[in-house]
């Protein structure tokens, strides 16, 4: 990568690495397999479950794309559609002992891969990374910077 490179894309290509290196250890120690995708929509899952509607709207996708995933997701067993408590017509897709599993698994995999980082570029950056992305960075701008008519 060059400095040519935009900040945005360096950080998806970074996400990635965590992705990546998170689903080639779920797969390795859990037997999951599961999309980039799937991967997303179970980080935006909470343990008591979520309407597929609220998943789609926190992932910024349809609710068709939402249903795919989650039929994934239960082929594998690591989610289920349970009764909504609060409404007799919804469903909540909700993550399994396997899913709660894989959840646990996945964040001591965070764990480790950062631990490799600090071995690779340093405590010092990773120190300076997590200061960076930490920071209050104001509300989004409404135009580029640079457009300023």
């Amino acid at each position: 990568m060059t400095r040519n490179t935009n900040l945005a894309r360096l950080l998806l290509d970074r996400f990635r690495w965590f992705d990546e290196g998170l689903r080639r250890v779920l797969n390795e120690r859990l037997d999951v397999d599961v999309t980039p995708a799937q991967s997303l929509l179970f980080a935006e899952l909470p343990n008591q479950g979520a309407r597929q509607s609220d998943l789609a709207r926190g992932l910024g996708v349809s609710r068709q794309a939402i249903n795919e995933l989650v039929r994934g997701l239960e082929r594998q067993g690591l989610v289920e559609m349970v009764p909504d408590p609060d409404s007799a017509r919804s469903k909540l897709v909700r993550p399994t002992a396997q899913g709660r599993k894989s959840t646990a698994v996945a964040l001591d995999t965070f764990s480790e891969l950062e631990a490799l980082l600090k071995d690779r570029i340093g405590n010092t950056r990773i120190d300076s990374l997590r200061l960076a992305l930490e920071a209050d960075w104001g509300p989004i701008a409404t135009s580029p910077p640079g457009d300023r008519t």
